[in-house]
């Protein structure tokens, strides 16, 4: 992220559970991950820097990168909320002041995009007014899609605030990649209709009744990362491998070029690595980074997303069905690892 620096250290690392998977690093791998950081003085200008996790400020990155070289834009910026990141911390402000420093980096992305790449903007309700005005400025907006999150705590005298939005935009409203199949949602059939004593519009199968439904803009099948699941990182506002896969595979093609300018622990890197697209990701804050190297050395290993089996995506709940698919229906991707205690949780959100 890019916020503002204060004076105040980190804070002590948690107590782990036996069974939590949360990402670790020892000291050992930090001093043996740090040298593959790119700085941002290390950029030339004009030329890519392919597969480069960028150590620096975004403002200072984004003037050195060439023009037109983004296929696809997933910007996941500090909301207009009071929160640290690491050492430091984004400070909430006054609307027009968070619109005014959305502009400032919105204007120099822009330059970097191919005439028909697509961008996603992630905000809150808060921001979303600022981001709307922002965005319809430099691009056509296409959609706004808003996903629930269960985590988050109930609020006395107002509603729980479960639910975030993606701003999905393009270049050129007439040109632009989206492939729809890609990210069907494969949904439990309840009242399974038939004609002709055949299933109509669904597939009946040893897992149950499901049917691909067209992807719409309201998301309900998506699991905050949590200390069970091997994706989770100790970043605050990570975002679920699985949304950004979604993304990343409705509007980019194989080898297309990812860029996130706030990378925060490397989800967007990372499913992008697992998909078979090009990345470039910028992040100001080192440690951050060093969890993104070992992530994405994680994938050459084990390149699954949970929720995506098969190239489909499941709803929640369906960890046992996806599971027992992979083992009757063989496929070129990695199959789901063997369930292990640690992974009864998941059982319900998956």
């Amino acid at each position: 992220m890019s916020p503002d620096p204060i004076d105040a250290p980190p804070a002590p690392a948690k107590g782990r559970a036996p069974n939590n998977r949360t990402l670790t690093l020892s000291d050992a791998e930090r001093a043996a991950l740090r040298p593959r950081l790119l700085r941002s003085e290390e950029v030339s200008c004009g030329k890519v820097p392919e597969g480069a996790l960028i150590c620096g400020d975004t403002f200072d990155v984004l003037p050195r990168l060439p023009a037109g070289f983004v296929d696809l834009l997933i910007v996941d910026p500090p909301y207009n909320l009071t929160k640290k990141f690491g050492p430091e911390t984004f400070r909430e402000r006054a609307s027009s002041d968070y619109e005014s420093w959305l502009e400032s980096w919105l204007t120099e992305s822009k330059r970097l995009l191919a005439p028909q790449a697509s961008l996603y903007v992630c905000g809150d309700w808060r921001s979303s007014g600022s981001l709307q005005r922002c965005l319809e400025r430099h691009f056509h907006i296409q959609n706004r899609i808003t996903w629930e999150r269960e985590k988050g705590r109930g609020a006395m005298r107002n509603f729980k605030n479960a639910s975030e939005d993606i701003w999905f935009c393009t270049m050129n409203p007439e040109a632009y990649y989206f492939d729809v199949e890609s990210v069907k949602l494969r949904r439990r059939v309840l009242a399974p209709y038939r004609e002709g004593g055949q299933p109509k519009d669904w597939e009946e199968t040893p897992e149950g009744n499901h049917r691909l439904t067209h992807p719409s803009n309201l998301w309900t099948d998506l699991t905050v990362p949590f200390w069970s699941m091997p994706e989770n990182t100790d970043h605050p506002t990570q975002k679920p491998e699985k949304l950004i896969a979604k993304l990343i595979l409705a509007s980019s093609r194989k080898g297309g070029m990812v860029l996130d300018p706030f990378l925060g622990s490397g989800t967007t890197a990372v499913v992008a690595k697992k998909l078979g697209r090009r990345f470039v990701g910028i992040e100001r804050e080192e440690e951050y980074l060093l969890w993104a190297l070992k992530r994405l050395d994680r994938a050459d290993e084990d390149a699954t997303i949970q929720g995506y089996q098969n190239s489909v995506f499941w709803e929640r709940n369906t960890l046992r069905e996806q599971t027992q698919e992979s083992a009757d229906r063989p496929s070129p991707e990695p199959s789901v690892p063997q369930v292990r205690d640690s992974d009864a949780l998941q059982r319900r959100l998956f």
